[in-house]
């Protein structure tokens, strides 16, 4: 990430950008909180950071099997305040929902002691629910501290952060990963560390999994740090390579509609489909005569023929070869008794858990061709109007293929129909739910001239519904776009 002092902010093309942070700063004069107005010490300098939430275009929870995906940066944002201090603790103070919470700890027990690994940190995060929002920051405190430059290492010298967010929460736009990555990218800074933008988004994806508990993919964090506004990113999950950036055609723009049912990473029925596609992938690789090696808990799968991930069996050898052989539904103890796990290093098969192994094997499969014709039709779009039809039912197959795997939503399907139902005539094209499902964001395409449409679509469904449906409507940059500002000496102290 590169680093942008205060006086070079006037000549930053991205300077807006960070005017939202500046404001917070300065209004903690006015908070009736002394510990707020205090928060920050003139002796340090502050380092500020921005990473946006994400609108899933295409690809969605196949990311987990190495698809490729394409996302867009929002424009709503979290930004992170950070300055290092004298004291050896961690204090977060983040502005959530219109207000304060508050968390402290010593940072000894982060670097040294007890809780220096990320198993033993969640495992403290876990029952201390209340506090538990604090997982992602701290994970990426513990990461950064464990990983700095030596002179930045030691839990002598203690950490503050503040956090303020327009990403909404639990919405199924990313809201974790921009904490994260915002985190870290202001974190790292002050800790003299030099971190490109895919290796921070990495070290996120690990703090998601580890610390926090939840199953991610790679996707999120990538497109928060690594995105451009008003382009898609193309990231092939195998495990993150950004392939490039595709240009939305002008009069053309990518709309978000929440459906005001809240969505979860950690939820069980993401984890269960997760699962369930590793599964799959296990008894593929069976039927296919791969080696497979028991590697500490979990297996290691010889596999020069698709390299470890679902989406490179091509559906016409999935259909061919393999769908058969794959149980609609599967209990635990059955698959575990005949193939002893699976290699999956985030989940673990449940004895007492049944998992629709055949529609989540099949769905990265499928999108992943889905993904590449999109992409195609998406660039010949601007010279080829009609193409605008076929994208749009690309995104409806991508849903009805969502809700087969078991992660469809009322709100989510009632908003696909009222898009469809306005169709083409009315400049929309196509809709699909997003991110790891069970409610959370629909995706839209529609033209430039369709905003009116789409917020009025917003508004009968929470007329219909009772649940407030927050537009998403315009893209901004990704956290290495902006860089991190320094303040060398902070207002608001």
């Amino acid at each position: 990430m590169r680093l942008i002092h205060l006086q070079e902010l006037h000549a930053h093309p991205e300077r807006a950008a960070f005017q939202p942070a500046l404001d917070r700063l300065e209004a903690l004069r006015g908070e009736p909180d002394p510990r707020l107005r205090s928060f920050f010490a003139a002796e340090f300098p502050l380092y500020i950071s921005r990473a946006p939430g994400r609108l899933d275009v295409m690809g969605g929870i196949a990311d987990y099997s190495g698809a490729v995906v394409l996302e867009l940066p929002l424009g709503c944002s979290t930004w992170a305040m950070v300055q290092r201090q004298a004291a050896p603790r961690c204090e977060v103070a983040s502005r959530r929902e219109g207000r304060w919470d508050r968390f402290e700890m010593d940072l000894a027990p982060l670097i040294t002691g007890q809780l220096q690994t990320p198993a033993a940190l969640r495992a403290w995060f876990t029952v201390r629910n209340a506090d538990r929002w604090a997982a992602y920051v701290v994970g990426v405190v513990q990461h950064c501290l464990q990983h700095a430059d030596p002179r930045h290492r030691g839990a002598e010298l203690g950490v503050r952060l503040l956090i303020d967010s327009t990403v909404p929460e639990g919405r199924g736009v990313a809201s974790s990963a921009a904490l994260e990555v915002s985190a870290m990218a202001a974190v790292a800074a002050s800790c003299g560390s030099a971190m490109t933008p895919s290796d921070l988004a990495a070290a996120c994806q690990r703090v998601e999994n580890l610390v926090a508990g939840a199953p991610c993919g790679i996707m999120d964090q990538m497109t928060s740090a690594c995105g451009r506004q008003d382009r898609l990113l193309r990231l092939r999950c195998q495990p993150g390579t950004v392939e490039g950036y595709v240009e939305v055609p002008s009069g053309y723009r990518f709309y978000g509609i929440d459906s005001g049912i809240r969505h979860a990473v950690s939820g069980s029925d993401y984890e269960t489909v997760r699962t369930a596609a590793f599964m799959g992938y296990r008894i593929i690789a069976d039927a296919a005569a791969l080696a497979v090696v028991q590697d500490g808990a979990r297996l290691r799968i010889e596999d020069p023929r698709w390299r470890g991930y679902l989406a490179n069996v091509t559906p016409e050898e999935f259909s061919a070869e393999y769908e058969w052989r794959l149980p609609r539904e599967m209990a635990g103890v059955e698959f575990l008794e005949r193939y002893g796990g699976t290699t999956d290093s985030v989940t673990a098969v449940r004895p007492d858990q049944s998992y629709p192994v055949r529609a989540a094997a099949a769905h990265p499969i499928a999108e992943q061709a889905r993904v590449e014709r999109f992409e195609a039709l998406l660039r010949a779009l601007a010279d080829q109007p009609a193409a605008a039809v076929e994208l749009g039912n690309l995104m409806y197959a991508s849903h009805r293929s969502y809700s087969g795997c078991g992660l469809g939503s009322d709100g989510t399907d009632r908003l696909v129909e009222m898009v469809a139902a306005a169709g083409p005539e009315r400049g929309l094209f196509g809709a699909k739910i997003t991110g790891g499902g069970s409610g959370g964001t629909v995706a839209v395409l529609g033209t430039s001239r369709a905003e009116r449409e789409i917020r009025e679509i917003a508004a009968r469904y929470t007329a219909e519904t009772a649940r407030e449906a927050m537009v998403f409507s315009e893209s901004g940059p990704g956290a290495a776009e902006t860089g991190v500002l320094i303040l060398d000496a902070p207002t608001g102290g």
